[in-house]
């Protein structure tokens, strides 16, 4: 039984004292999880999908001791929706256990990508660190922040599961633009979405002992919510003295050589990688779902 936390503590931005490599990026290279859920709820982590049938019988006890929102702004941890736009989410809610359209289901539950930010909390993931770039190895796909050319997007009418990302460090903190997300990934299985009018500023911020960093990232689409808003999510690094486990470090241990007892972790592959299928239609901009392309990016 994986033992969840229900608080955590915030990291400050400042001045990086950790190890650096060659190319004076500080080293955050190794495997990572949020420690505090998965990805069922979106503005309460802990306490399952609204209407499951097979939580019926299951106590998840007062909201109080639960982990709080990933939305950490607005301050009542909720999204600050348009009507329009709240209404597309509660009628796909509403239909998740039911999913009589292809609207209905969830994009990866079809081995879709799980988008931005969706990706650090499906799953435990894998950072890997490269001269003017940082690698993401999700268990639904990669990612790549570009830290060279930091300015230069995309053309906006080029569209994609996990966006343009250029990013930049400030000391412990690096800061991250994301143009171009096709935003056809949901938020969690609570169903929340953005419109792909959605502009990310990212901050990752890392502690310098290289045990956790604090994923905040602030979301602006004037097409279907009020205001901006910010999601906090948490992480911790995981080690090879920390036991393998099928959610925050799915490895397993795998001999190096023949003789040789020493382990390393050896990353499962993914039925997602292996047997990508199609999906339907999503919901990307406008007052109701578009039809979507079936090319995955």
């Amino acid at each position: 039984m994986i033992e969840l936390e229900t608080s955590y503590p915030q990291i400050a931005s400042g001045e990086w004292t950790g190890k650096r490599l060659a190319d004076g990026q500080p080293d955050i290279a190794g495997d990572w999880s949020n420690p505090i859920a998965n990805h069922n709820n979106a503005t309460d982590p802990q306490g399952g999908i609204p209407g499951d049938p097979a939580a019926r019988n299951r106590k998840f006890g007062p909201r109080s001791e639960r982990a709080p929102s990933r939305i950490s702004d607005p301050a009542d941890g909720q999204f600050p929706y348009q009507p329009w736009a709240r209404a597309i989410q509660q009628d796909l809610l509403a239909h998740f256990f039911n999913p009589i359209r292809p609207e209905y289901i969830e994009p990866l539950d079809r081995c879709a990508p799980a988008g931005v930010p969706k990706s650090f909390y499906w799953l435990g993931y894998e950072i890997r660190q490269y001269p003017g770039k940082i690698l993401f190895l999700f268990g639904s796909g990669w990612r790549i922040i570009y830290l060279e050319d930091a300015s230069r997007h995309l053309p906006a009418d080029i569209k994609l599961w996990n966006g343009d990302s250029r990013g930049h460090w400030e000391g412990n903190t690096l800061v991250v633009d994301v143009s171009n997300l096709n935003s056809k990934a949901r938020f969690g299985r609570t169903q929340e979405f953005t419109t792909d009018k959605v502009h990310v500023v990212e901050r990752y911020i890392f502690s310098n002992d290289g045990k956790r960093y604090d994923y905040v990232a602030t979301f602006t689409d004037p097409t279907a919510f009020t205001r901006p808003f910010t999601v906090t999510v948490p992480a911790r690094r995981w080690t090879l003295a920390d036991p393998p486990n099928g959610w925050h470090f799915p490895v397993h241990a795998a001999h190096v050589a023949d003789g040789d007892h020493r382990l390393i972790p050896d990353h499962y592959e993914r039925i997602c990688f292996e047997n990508n299928g199609g999906f339907g239609q999503q919901v990307a901009v406008g007052a109701a779902p578009i039809q979507a392309s079936q090319t995955q990016h």
